[in-house]
């Protein structure tokens, strides 16, 4: 796993992908800190390391990434981790706009592509 706090390179994202999963890096970002974990094999993996670097459970967001798609459906919004009734995420999704907005930018910001 790698915490990214400045930027990845989305050669190196692609070369992560076809490591691990073939076509998708898993990705757990923290919306507030404007980091990320990447290359998990689970999206709770990740989410551990982030909680033990002082993140908060409640801006963590597991998304997956696929380097190779060029518009905007790279970012894919599903993780078990994103299941948060008492918070009023009810799916796998990300359901707040604001929130995936979020992601997005931490995301662009992190990634150069």
């Amino acid at each position: 796993m790698k915490l990214v706090k400045k930027n990845i390179s989305i050669t190196k994202l692609n070369k992560i992908a076809k490591e691990i999963f073939g076509d998708l890096v898993k990705a757990v970002v923290d919306i507030e800190k404007k980091i990320m974990v990447i290359s998990g094999e689970l999206h709770s993996d990740e989410e551990t390391l982030l909680l033990k670097d002082d993140s908060k459970q409640n801006d963590l967001w597991g998304i997956n990434l696929y380097p190779k798609i060029k518009d905007d459906s790279w970012i894919e919004f599903d993780s078990m981790i994103n299941i948060r009734p008492s918070s009023g995420n009810f799916s796998r999704g990300v359901d707040n706009p604001k929130i995936r907005n979020k992601i997005i930018k931490v995301v662009n910001k992190l990634v150069q592509r």
